[in-house]
Formats: structure tokens, sequence, C-alpha cells
């Protein structure tokens, strides 16, 4: 194969994965990492509360697609290609094995992010990637020529590449948007899209740390809906019901300037008529026990308590002495407690934007640019966002590796 010439601009997951992926498929290819900051793989050893989830135990790509508000349709395709089994084959031929937990998502079996870190680091160092850190690129040209690329750094100094792959992430802050809009590209409005509810209301006061592991949340008047743990906070709500609706609704939330209305069906749905029948039918069974300690639900105590409280039950109130009234405050704190959203919180460990570049500019079967000839994107720097629970990786894997095998292949 001839020597090609390939940067690789982001020392992300995408950046690093790409860079392994080129360098293994091309020998004798040069392949350099450029990253701006002085860590890589910064949002690797975060994510996952440290552990890293690396996939998703979803192994259709039709059902995968369903978990990605930005992108669905154009990752079926890759997908095929390389998926959850190929990144879990992929880890383990390099000595990282992996486990599912209950509800899909997948981390290495040491539950230590660092695993997942060494395993890029050593890859890309035996496959003779090049890693320059505190290196900025600047500015990225592609003369008419045929030249290749000029990529000036932020020393001043101009280096020549055959290739360029983009994998600065989603972030603004990455530079990744203007390199690719200065090459031709249009870039969708940037937006967060996993972030967390801020709201100040009594009813959730003391109850920090407190998790309802099957709730309903929604957003009146949108079609914004979610069912999943909500996690109650110092500063709100969270947990994946949260951020999945938060995913799902990145540019209509964003658009309100994050005020809005919030419901919270605690017992796991909305449905009023079914949460009076349950309180109702509870009357009999629990009897002299007081409300406030016995509920049909099985919600945790403190939070069912403050419902109870919120609700105007006096305490000492017996269950077969439960007022009519008191059952109808129930019923609506039960199945639809509203709360005023007044801004939002990044969530830490899963922050991600949705926007970025059109994707209709990018061709998903070697992820190289319609505007740009030898020009790649892989991640978050495209206009693709998942959900909470592993797929923002998985497209990171998948959309790198296909770039990195096409951006591998001699020059025609």
């Amino acid at each position: 194969m001839s020597s090609e010439r390939i940067a690789v601009i982001g020392g992300g997951a995408a950046g690093f994965f790409a860079a392994i992926t080129a360098a293994e498929a091309n020998r004798s290819a040069r392949v350099v990492i450029f990253e701006a900051t002085a860590h890589v793989l910064t949002k690797v050893r975060i994510s996952g509360g440290g552990r890293c989830n690396v996939t998703h135990a979803c192994f259709d790509p039709r059902e995968l697609v369903k978990c990605y508000p930005r992108g669905s349709r154009e990752l079926i395709g890759p997908l095929n290609r390389f998926g959850p089994r190929d990144t879990i084959a992929w880890f383990a031929a390099r000595g990282v094995e992996t486990k599912t937990e209950a509800d899909g998502r997948m981390f290495p079996i040491t539950d230590d992010s660092g695993t997942i870190i060494r395993c890029l680091r050593h890859a890309a160092a035996e496959a003779a990637v090049e890693v320059r850190m505190r290196t900025a690129v600047k500015a990225v040209e592609h003369p008419a020529d045929g030249t290749g690329f000029r990529l000036t750094l932020g020393d001043g100094d101009v280096q020549r590449f055959d290739r360029v792959i983009l994998t600065t992430g989603g972030n603004r802050s990455g530079g990744g948007h203007d390199l690719a809009a200065s090459l031709g590209h249009t870039i969708e409005e940037l937006a967060p899209s996993l972030f967390t509810f801020q709201i100040e209301d009594e009813r959730l006061s003391g109850l920090e740390g407190l998790t309802v592991p099957e709730a309903e949340v929604w957003v009146p008047g949108t079609k914004l809906r979610e069912r999943g743990p909500v996690l109650i906070t110092h500063w709100g709500l969270s947990g994946p019901g949260i951020l999945r609706l938060s995913a799902w609704g990145a540019r209509e939330l964003a658009a309100k300037d994050y005020l809005f209305e919030v419901r919270v069906a605690w017992a796991g749905e909305a449905n009023s008529e079914r949460a009076r029948s349950v309180l109702v039918n509870a009357r009999g069974p629990l009897g002299r026990k007081l409300v406030a300690n016995a509920n049909p639900w099985g919600l945790p105590g403190r939070l069912w308590e403050r419902l109870v409280t919120t609700s105007g039950v006096t305490a000492g109130t017996a269950w077969n002495h439960l007022p009519k009234a008191a059952v109808n405050q129930l019923v609506e704190e039960v199945a639809g407690s509203s709360f005023r959203v007044i801004g939002k919180s990044m969530n830490k460990e899963e922050f991600v934007t949705c926007g970025g570049v059109r994707l209709r500019e990018v061709d998903f079967k070697t992820m190289q640019s319609k505007r740009c000839p030898r020009l790649y994107f892989a991640g978050e720097v495209l206009d693709i966002d998942g959900i909470t629970g592993g797929f923002n990786f998985q497209s990171a894997w998948t959309t790198a590796s296909i770039a990195g095998t096409a951006a591998a292949t001699p020059r025609e």
C-alpha cells in the first residue's frame, strides 16, 4: 500500500478508534492524532460514573437506531457493518472483556474506564499512531491542485496530509465545526442534548439522592414522553427517564429557553382513573394502617410521605378514614405531579450535543465528505446523538471504524 499521511483531528473516543483502524488497515500510512488539550480520551474517563458505558446490548440495527433522536436513518447501514457485537469483539480481541447489566448497558468487567483508555492507547501505540497533545489545528485548507490538505497548527507550523478525519466532538469549543464549515459544510444548530432539569420546589426538598425506578415523565403541550428511573437531586430532577426526555426534546426545550412544565407519574403510569382505583381499593386491605406509612405502589417511603403531606393528609390519618378530597389530591400527585423547570444542568457523565455537520453532506458508506474529497467525519462532530445508555459511544466506534478504513485506502 502507498504511504498515506492521515491526520485525525480530535483525541477522543472516535479519534482514537479511527486512527487505530486506519493504521491497522494500512501499515505504511503515517497516522497522527492532533489533540488541542493536555489530555486525550477525557469523556471516556468520566463516562458512566467512571466505568465507561462502552455500548448497549441491542444487536438489531433497526431497533438500535430507535435510540438516536438524530441520525437514526443514516446509522442503519453503518451499524450493519460495525455494530455492538463488533465493538464487543474488538475490545475482547485486545484483552478487554465486557459485561451486560439488567438495563442493557455494557461495561468492562473491571468497572473501570481506565481499562478502555489503556486499551485504546496501547492499540494506538502498537499501530504506530502518533499522538500529539497540546497541538491545536487552527485551519485546514484543501488546495484545488490536489496536493492534499494543509493544516495550520497553533504554533503557526504548517503540515501536509493526504487525508483528514475530523473527530472533534459535539461541543463548539472543540473547533471542529468551524473547520468543517471552512471546507464547505453546513453546521446544524448546536444545542445540549442530555441534561437534567433545574427545579425549585418544596416537594423535592430533602429528598436528594432518592430514585424512583420506573416513572413516567412528560412535557404537556408536546409529544415528549418517556418512562424510566427518575432521580431527585439537589437541583431538581435527573436520572435516565429525564435524560432521555431531554435528548428527544433537545431542540424543542432549547426553544423554550428551558422554561417549561414537566409532569411526573411516580407510580409509572399517567392514568388518573387507574390511580384512583388503586387508592380506593387499598382502603379496605390497609384499613387501620396510617396512610403515611403504607402505600399501594411500593414507592420510596420518604417520597410517599411527602406526597401524602402535600395532599393535605393530616398526620395519624388511617386508610379507612382517608377523606375523598385527600384521595383526589393524592391521585393528582401520584399520577402527574407538576413541576416548573427553570433551567438545565449538563449531565457531567454524559454531556452530549445535538447538531453538527449536516448529515446529507456525508457519504455514510465511507464517512467521506460529499463537499470535500478525502475529508472524513466520525463521532459527535456530526449531527448524530443518542440517548443515555452507551449509544453515543457505539455511534462513535461505528463511524470511526468506517472512516478509518476508508481513509486508509490508497489514493486512486
